[in-house]
């Protein structure tokens, strides 16, 4: 699988999760705490290969702007998991933070897919985005198997470096 592929493929899972989320509404809470552990560790993983592979694989000057975009979206996102993480789904602001933090996922999402994969087409030919794929599939594997939220309070502070 290749690169967009991969990253399109995990957007997608990380919007049924949220879809199931909001279909729980005020549901148990300990499914809802359940669900949010699993988008916040999707998340973190996506976020970690993203910043650690991709971006800097498809850096030129023509996409440093929405790269940097990106990693400021992605550290608002870890800002909310972090949050979230201190929360108990009982919480007035639990709904309300997972709420924003649907928003900012969808929003950078969109943005990704509809300008910087488009970008990437050009760059990277299909040699380098299945390398880049098969290179980025095996470390999100592998960083969901260490319960990648916990990394996120410790990633708050800036944006990732691209």
């Amino acid at each position: 699988m290749n690169a967009l592929e991969l990253l399109k493929e995990q957007h997608e899972e990380v919007s049924k999760l949220f879809k199931k989320f909001e279909r729980l509404g005020d549901g148990s809470i300990t499914e809802r705490r359940e669900l949010f552990i699993m988008i916040a560790d999707r998340l973190s993983a996506h976020a970690t290969i993203e910043e650690q592979y991709f971006y800097p694989s498809i850096k030129t000057d023509k996409s440093e702007d929405l790269l940097l975009e990106a990693a400021e979206e992605h550290l608002a996102v870890k800002r909310l998991i972090a949050d979230l993480l201190d929360l108990e789904p009982t919480d007035e602001t639990f709904d309300a933070k997972m709420k924003v933090l649907m928003e900012n996922v969808e929003h950078h999402v969109e943005e990704e897919e509809d300008k910087l994969f488009k970008m990437v087409r050009k760059t990277l030919n299909e040699d380098q985005l299945l390398a880049l794929g098969i290179q980025m599939k095996a470390e999100f594997d592998e960083l969901m198997e260490a319960e990648p939220r916990n990394e996120v309070p410790m990633q708050t502070d800036t944006a990732a470096p691209i």
